[in-house]
């Protein structure tokens, strides 16, 4: 495992949260859970029928499943308990009663209903749901971070050996999965979550570059207006981090070249927190940057929520299971303190 992957196991040993996985039967996420619990990484709860999850985890040799917590969400007391949780954070959006009871029957819905009554501390979901299932889930029921607006996805991108780039070859991306064409309050916001997920969990001392097409007035247009704006805004929100902007990729990352195009600015050069200015940009640099230079990707790591919900790729393995939810106990831990 990597170095930066054995320090968030320790840090999740030592503080163990509660973290729900509502897609209890599918493998991967049953084989990941069964790890988890062996390495005490985590207090693991399953949403289903407790009997045919056990009898899974028997099939498969999986003997730690039976340590975990199952809730059941045709349980007719857990369904009564949640639902009128729902129903009153939804009825000013005209949902009834009934409603409630037939949604909190969703694994996804009961698991965030769950953190929202402080009965577990994350959730990761996705390896047989899309993207849009798990975090309609957590939008509805945990909502954003006070004074938060916008949910965005980073990924921590682990260099491979000997790059001179980020920080002990680790840097982070973002927004590359969630808002498509963000406006400069939402860039800025962006920014500054990304700051502190790349501190608390990247584990460096972010230097967050704001990219552009443009270096400091060298073109001029309206998306790179943008982008100056988004970087005062981000300044305000946050005076302490380390920002600057607009800046060109070579600008923000090669020494000389933000030298020459930068001068006295304390990003240029040596950027390891990039922010791109859509996630069209985004989303082809990370997925160019893991497939050219041979990166590992890990994320995305969502930012904004109300609770920490990781979603995950439906083609994930059960390691990456394993580190979304170490991820997950960090950010957790994180909130916490």
């Amino acid at each position: 495992m990597n170095s930066l992957f054995e320090q968030l196991k320790t840090k999740a040993v030592s503080n163990r949260q509660r973290i729900i996985l509502p897609e209890s039967t599918e493998p991967r996420t049953l084989r990941a859970a069964n790890q988890i619990i062996a390495d005490n990484v985590a207090d693991v709860i399953l949403i289903g029928n407790k009997t045919e999850i056990l009898a899974q985890a028997a099939t498969m040799q999986l003997p730690h499943i039976e340590k975990a917590q199952v809730i059941d969400p045709d349980n007719s007391e857990a369904v009564e308990k949640y639902a009128q949780l729902f129903y009153e954070l939804r009825k000013s959006k005209g949902i009834t009663i009934d409603d409630a009871r037939k949604k909190v029957k969703d694994p996804l819905y009961l698991g965030c209903l769950i953190i929202k009554n402080g009965e577990a501390d994350g959730q990761v979901a996705g390896a047989m749901n899309t993207t849009g299932n798990v975090l309609r889930a957590a939008f509805q029921v945990l909502k954003t971070q006070p004074g938060v607006s916008t949910v965005s996805g980073a990924f921590i991108m682990l260099l491979p050996g000997g790059s001179p780039y980020g920080e002990r070859g680790i840097m982070v991306f973002a927004d590359c999965a969630v808002v498509p064409d963000p406006d400069a309050k939402q860039l800025a916001e962006i920014a500054v979550l990304t700051e502190r997920t790349a501190r608390d969990l990247a584990g460096i001392n972010p230097k967050v570059a704001m990219l552009s097409f443009s270096t400091k007035g060298s073109a001029k247009h309206e998306r790179v207006d943008k982008v100056v704006e988004a970087t005062q805004l981000a300044k305000e929100m946050n005076p302490n981090m380390e920002i600057d902007g607009e800046l060109q990729a070579d600008a923000a990352l090669v020494p000389s070249v933000g030298a020459s195009k930068a001068p006295g600015s304390a990003i240029a050069g040596k950027a390891n927190v990039l922010v791109f200015p859509d996630l069209g940009v985004g989303n082809i640099a990370y997925k160019l940057v893991q497939r050219l230079a041979g990166a590992t990707a890990v994320g995305p790591v969502l930012q904004g929520l109300g609770a920490p919900v990781n979603d995950l790729s439906r083609g994930c393995n059960e390691d990456d299971i394993y580190k979304t939810i170490l991820l997950t106990c960090n950010q957790a831990i994180a909130r916490k303190a």
